[in-house]
């Protein structure tokens, strides 16, 4: 249900709500929020509590790949643009399974012949990529898992370690100055296994992410070669992160 979405997607992204709060959200009634908090805790989606609700870690919509297509997506976009001007024609890309990369799958697309080779283990990269000319475009295949629209375990990541690129890109669920995380330890296998096959690392990050822990950690920032953040108005974060990876911050609307 549409309106379940936006309530989850609205806790997802501030962490706590209260019920009052969602009617102004959502536009509905206090009974009906409440009718919808019910279903959403049932699945395990949300965590109520007395006076408000909270976010799942390993919620079941944040791992979606529809879901998570409509989350922060002018930040996603604004992303994909910086992320588009590290790729020189030649180059040899990984694409992880975030969301951001599918909005840089898209730019790429419309960019035209580029003589790229693109590398990825997401169906909507490939759906997006697969038309493009001079573009050699490998999948990365492995047990499918339909959720993630995606491919994991053993074989995925033996392929990905057994390949060598130019730029790994990805994105995570979540970080701190020092250290980035998933709640998904196959997610964090594969990541890792494309971080591994790089020459360099990118890390594409909304401000929706920092701050947050999940289950898994993925890597320490000081292992990428470059964060890009939209800028999430918050100085410390930005100073103290930058003392372990270079950061670059944009606006929504380009470099701020």
């Amino acid at each position: 249900m549409v309106r379940q979405e936006e309530i989850a997607s609205y806790v997802l992204t501030h962490g706590v709500a209260t019920p009052n709060e969602l009617t102004e959200v959502v536009g509905a009634s206090l009974m009906t929020i409440h009718r919808d908090l019910d279903e959403l805790a049932r699945r395990g989606l949300i965590r109520k509590f007395h006076g408000g609700v909270s976010a799942t870690p390993s919620s079941v919509f944040e791992s979606s790949s529809a879901f998570r297509m409509k989350v922060q997506p002018e930040h996603k976009e604004a992303l994909a643009v910086e992320a588009m001007q590290r790729i020189e024609p030649g180059m040899s890309l990984m694409l992880d399974t975030s969301t951001t990369n599918l909005f840089l799958a898209r730019h790429i697309a419309r960019a035209g012949p580029m003589q790229l080779t693109v590398i990825t283990n997401y169906v909507p990269i490939l759906q997006t990529l697969r038309g493009c000319e001079d573009l050699d475009l490998i999948i990365i295949g492995g047990a499918y898992n339909a959720n993630h629209e995606s491919f994991f375990g053993m074989n995925a990541v033996e392929m990905a370690e057994s390949l060598h690129v130019n730029l790994a890109i990805l994105s995570t669920s979540s970080m701190t100055p020092r250290l980035t995380f998933h709640q998904d330890q196959d997610i964090v296998t594969m990541k890792r296994a494309m971080m591994d096959a790089a020459d360099r690392r990118l890390l594409l990050m909304d401000p929706t992410k920092i701050k947050h822990t999940a289950l898994h950690q993925l890597a320490p920032t000081s292992e990428f070669d470059e964060l890009v953040i939209t800028d999430p108005e918050d100085a410390e974060f930005i100073r103290s992160v930058g003392e372990h990876v270079r950061t670059t911050v944009i606006g929504v609307g380009g470099v701020s």
